[in-house]
C-alpha cells in the first residue's frame, strides 16, 4: 500500500485561506478527531468537474461532481461528505463517531430547515466575502441560474429578519436536540458523534459568512448557549482549516 497521505479535496478562501465550505468541515472535522495525516488540495468551483470527473462516478444531483472529494493512499476516490464519513469510520474506526447513533437521521433531517433559509443571505454574500475572483464568476452565473433571481434582489426580499424568522423553527429544535442530554455538550451528552459534526460544520459556517450571520442564527435558536458550547467543545477539531 502506498504511504502517501489523505487528500481531501476543498474549496479555497481569499487570503488568509481559510476552510468554510459547509460540507468540505464535515470531513475535515472527522479527520481531525480521528488523527489522520492528511494534505488539503483547494480546488475554485470551475475547476471542480475537471478535477474530479476522471476519479469519481457522478451524482445525480444538480451538481455531479461536488466538494469535497478525497483520495485515500490506496488510490480510491469519493466525493459527497456522507459517503467520504462511511468510508473513513470503515477504514479507521477507532475513535469511532458512532454513525449508527439516532441523532445521525434527526440532524440530517432538522438542518436544512435551519439552513436553507439563511442561505437567502449566504448566497449573495459568500462570493463578496470569501471567494476568489475565479470562483466568483462561476459562483454568479450558477447560484443566478438555480433560484431564477438576482442574488442581491434574492438577499434584500427574504434575508435579513426574514431570513433568519424562516431559520427560527430549525435552529430551535437543533436547540432542543442539544438539551435532551444535559451534561452536553454534544447531542448524546459527553460522548461525541458525527451527528456533532454536522452541526459544528454548519455553525462553523455561519461565522465564515460573517458575525452577522453567526449571531442572527445564535438569537434565533431560543438559547445560544448550547451552540456555543458546542463549538467551544469542537476547537481542537477546528483548528486545522488552512492546510
Amino acid at each position: 500500500m502506498s504511504s502517501e497521505k489523505i487528500v481531501l479535496f476543498d474549496l479555497p478562501s481569499k487570503e488568509p485561506c481559510v476552510a468554510w465550505s459547509l460540507n468540505p468541515w464535515k470531513t475535515r472535522l472527522l479527520l481531525n478527531y480521528k488523527g489522520l495525516d492528511y494534505e488539503t488540495k483547494w480546488v475554485e468551483y470551475p475547476d471542480i468537474k475537471t478535477t474530479l470527473e476522471p476519479h469519481v462516478k457522478p451524482g445525480n444531483a444538480r451538481w455531479p461532481f461536488t466538494i469535497p472529494a478525497i483520495k485515500f493512499p490506496d488510490g480510491t476516490w469519493s466525493q459527497d461528505s456522507r459517503v467520504i464519513a462511511d468510508l473513513i469510520e470503515q477504514r479507521h474506526p477507532e475513535p469511532s463517531v458512532h454513525l449508527d447513533s439516532p441523532y445521525q437521521r434527526r440532524i440530517e433531517e432538522a438542518v436544512p430547515k435551519a439552513f436553507l433559509p439563511l442561505m437567502a443571505i449566504g448566497l449573495n454574500q459568500i462570493p463578496k466575502r470569501l471567494l476568489n475572483p475565479p470562483s466568483v464568476e462561476y459562483w454568479l452565473k450558477d447560484r443566478t441560474a438555480y433560484i431564477g433571481a438576482d442574488l442581491g434582489e434574492h438577499e434584500a426580499k427574504n434575508g435579513g429578519d426574514t431570513a433568519f424568522a424562516a431559520a427560527a423553527p430549525g435552529l430551535q429544535q437543533i436547540t432542543a436536540m442539544l438539551k435532551e442530554n444535559p451534561e452536553g455538550p454534544f447531542f448524546s451528552g459527553k460522548q461525541v458523534v458525527y451527528a456533532d459534526f454536522v452541526w459544528i460544520a454548519a455553525l462553523y459556517f455561519f461565522k465564515r459568512i460573517g458575525d452577522d450571520v453567526y449571531e442572527g442564527a445564535l438569537n434565533a435558536s431560543g438559547d445560544r448557549t448550547v451552540h456555543e458550547n458546542l463549538l467551544k467543545a469542537a476547537e481542537p477539531w477546528l483548528k486545522r482549516g488552512d492546510y
